[in-house]
């Protein structure tokens, strides 16, 4: 039996770590994408209500201050971005409160990059890429299916994503044995949606394939731009292996007016919904008003990633100290 002290994971999974870190990093200097580094201690984060976090004070007399452990490195790199960066990558911790579990650890390994210049088709095409050579060695052949939200939502469920009809998710709900499900969303369109896909839409999704589902619905945008050509749906695609979440892309959001509009809204949700309160981040919207180039980024959690390249059941498997040994 291990000693308390010891690792959670064998030690094959230290260097399979190892060995995808390395690739990662030849892949973007192949492709001469910058990496960088940006702080994980910031004096904001963000407002998505989705997302809980972790907030420490900083003892600076005559007055402390809050600081808050950031969920992505996102807002940092786009100031980088408008900075003129270029093209840029990130390999670093992030931090979720609240989220434990097969798959999810507070403290994990996130890999996000900015693609100047490339529109969602593009980077989706470069996760692919990036994906098929990572995930070589875990599937003797390993399909891609690039489908819309509307699409593979209405091929499961029969429901169509882009137009509520709470009567017809309730109806669905029931038959499909969550009930619950009626009590938990109520009248709100964005928690259906996260319900069923989690439940009933990624777990039909065949082994073996890499999703990439685009154009999500616009109550869904984020941080993504709402698509020019048809403003029900959002400018955000989402990649999946074996039914799991990886990643969340973006063509991004430039609107400095747009942007703290969506935060005005979760703050207020945050407020109405009795959620830990945020501020805005105000160098963020700066940035925004000084011009954020055209470009398309994405956050990869890899440690879910290892666990499908090591063919592993637990996030658990993949770290040397998850927080039950941290």
């Amino acid at each position: 039996m291990a000693e308390p002290w010891q690792p959670a994971c064998d030690k094959r999974y230290l260097r399979l770590r190892a060995q995808i870190l390395a690739d990662i990093r030849r892949f973007f200097a192949d492709r001469e994408v910058l990496e960088v580094e940006t702080p994980l201690l910031c004096r904001a984060t963000g407002t998505d209500p989705l997302l809980d976090f972790f907030s420490t004070t900083l003892h600076s007399p005559p007055r402390n201050s809050t600081l808050f452990l950031q969920t992505s490195p996102e807002f940092a790199m786009k100031r980088l971005l408008a900075a003129g960066s270029g093209s840029i990558y990130q390999i670093c911790k992030a931090f979720r409160n609240g989220e434990s579990g097969r798959s999810h650890n507070p403290e994990f390994t996130i890999l996000e990059w900015y693609r100047v210049g490339f529109s969602l088709q593009d980077l989706m095409d470069e996760v692919s890429e990036l994906l098929q050579g990572l995930l070589s060695s875990a599937f003797e052949v390993l399909g891609v299916r690039q489908v819309s939200y509307q699409r593979i939502f209405g091929e499961t469920t029969g429901l169509d994503p882009l137009a509520f009809d709470k009567q017809a998710y309730r109806l669905f709900a029931q038959a499909a044995g969550f009930p619950e499900a009626v009590d938990l969303c109520g009248d709100e369109h964005g928690l259906w949606l996260d319900f069923v896909f989690s439940h009933c839409v990624q777990p039909a999704m065949a082994a073996g394939t890499l999703y990439l589902v685009h154009d999500y619905p616009a109550i869904q945008s984020s941080l993504a731009r709402i698509h020019p050509g048809d403003d029900r749906v959002a400018e955000r695609f989402e990649v999946f292996a074996n039914g799991m979440e990886l990643g969340n892309g973006f063509f991004e959001l430039s609107d400095v007016a747009e942007q703290e509009a969506r935060f005005d809204r979760e703050i207020a949700y945050r407020r109405a919904h009795g959620l830990a309160a945020v501020e805005k981040d105000d160098l963020l919207l700066d940035a925004l008003r000084a011009g954020l180039p055209d470009c398309s980024g994405i956050a990869l959690g890899l440690d879910r990633l290892l666990m499908i390249a090591g063919k592993c059941r637990g996030i658990d498997e993949v770290l040397a100290f998850p927080l039950r040994k941290a």
